[in-house]
């Protein structure tokens, strides 16, 4: 139960941080397609531990290994299996946490749930995981990219290191050029900055990552319970660390008024074609004289971008002294030993493109099925 994401195409996800491998199953990927390895390989690479001074020292090659479902290089249309196996575990540093509780931690949730956990590097709740969603997402990708889909997400916030939320004035091709995967140089500089700071106290510090999806068709979700929203928030809030979710305007909107809120249609934009069709609008004008709200309206796709804000909290595991209880709940104080992230927001940045990419290839293929 709960290792499922997806309707019609799903990824069913196993492995702990510190077992032999973390892999997946991949069903309703298309066949025919191309399974471009180096470029899988890639984003793994991207979300991969010991990218930079910033990042855990953990030391993981990542490599991926296909196991069903792909023949002469195509998708067969059947289940894509997969592993990552691991490779550089140090369980030994997490000897010490395994009669005690860290703070913020999953340690104490799993516990009362399983009645049984295990204390090396967290188990199942372990950021680790997430490789089996860049899989699946890159899986993804290679479909939403013959359709003219693409996803960028980029580090828009570091603590109180902030870029203007309006992604149309950065060239987002330069997200990759710096550690901390922001498009902003100077601002990129700031927060590498603060994230070594931070980590030289033996603390951690969280932020925000935005997400750009362009070329999707209008006509994608559910106008009840599957809002393309709502859908878009599951995928995004089951990432480790996550703790908030917006998109369009999200929470600056509630200051403004309707008149100021509404986009409006555009009078220059011309279409022959319904939006039903759920074909890419390739009208040159765009639909709307603005955009927020976000792309997505009563739960269904516009054909305008899709932007959202994902915010991720500071990693609970520090290297810093903390009161905590053991299993008893007698109070005790814990040091955390071991190679852990002083900031999620470097290595996110791929998983919440994954995510993006499962959701919107996923809600495609519910649209196709339910076309007459």
């Amino acid at each position: 139960m709960g290792n499922t994401f997806g309707t019609l195409f799903r990824l069913t996800s196993f492995g702990e941080s510190h077992g032999e491998a973390i892999g997946g199953v991949v069903d309703g990927m298309p066949a025919g397609v191309e399974i471009d390895m180096d470029f899988i390989q890639g984003e793994l690479n991207r979300r991969r531990p010991g990218q930079s001074h910033i990042t855990t020292d953990r030391k993981e090659g990542d490599r991926v290994e296909l196991l069903s479902g792909v023949f002469e290089g195509k998708s067969t249309g059947t289940p894509i299996g997969f592993i990552v196996r691991n490779t550089n575990q140090h369980s030994q540093d997490y000897e010490n946490m395994r009669c005690l509780f860290r703070p913020s931690h999953a340690d104490y949730t799993y516990q009362q749930k399983y009645g049984i956990r295990d204390h090396r590097g967290g188990g199942r709740s372990s950021a680790r995981i997430t490789i089996s969603r860049v899989v699946a997402g890159a899986l993804a990708k290679l479909v939403l990219r013959q359709k003219g889909i693409t996803i960028q997400a980029y580090t828009s916030q570091v603590g109180d290191i902030a870029l203007d939320k309006d992604y149309r004035k950065y060239d987002l091709t330069k997200t990759e050029t710096n550690a901390v995967r922001s498009p902003d140089a100077q601002k990129a500089q700031e927060m590498e900055a603060l994230i070594t700071e931070v980590k030289a106290v033996g603390d951690t510090i969280g932020g925000c990552i935005m997400c750009v999806i362009k070329g999707c068709p209008a006509g994608l979700g559910e106008p009840e319970f599957g809002k393309l929203h709502a859908q878009l928030g599951a995928a995004m809030l089951s990432i480790n660390a996550a703790k908030g979710f917006e998109y369009g305007m999200g929470f600056d909107a509630v200051t403004q008024r309707g008149s100021e809120q509404n986009d409006l249609f555009n009078p220059a934009h011309k279409s022959s074609k319904p939006l039903a069709t759920n074909q890419t609008d390739t009208a040159s004008e765009p639909l709307l004289l603005s955009n927020n709200s976000g792309g997505i309206q009563g739960g269904i796709s516009n054909g305008e971008d899709i932007y959202f804000r994902v915010a991720f909290k500071p990693v609970a595991t520090i290297l810093q002294e903390q009161p905590t209880i053991d299993l008893e709940g007698n109070p005790t104080t814990l040091k955390a030993r071991g190679r852990h992230d002083p900031c999620v927001l470097p290595r996110a940045v791929p998983i919440v493109e994954a995510m993006a990419a499962i959701t919107i290839l996923d809600a495609l293929k519910q649209a196709e099925s339910s076309m007459i």
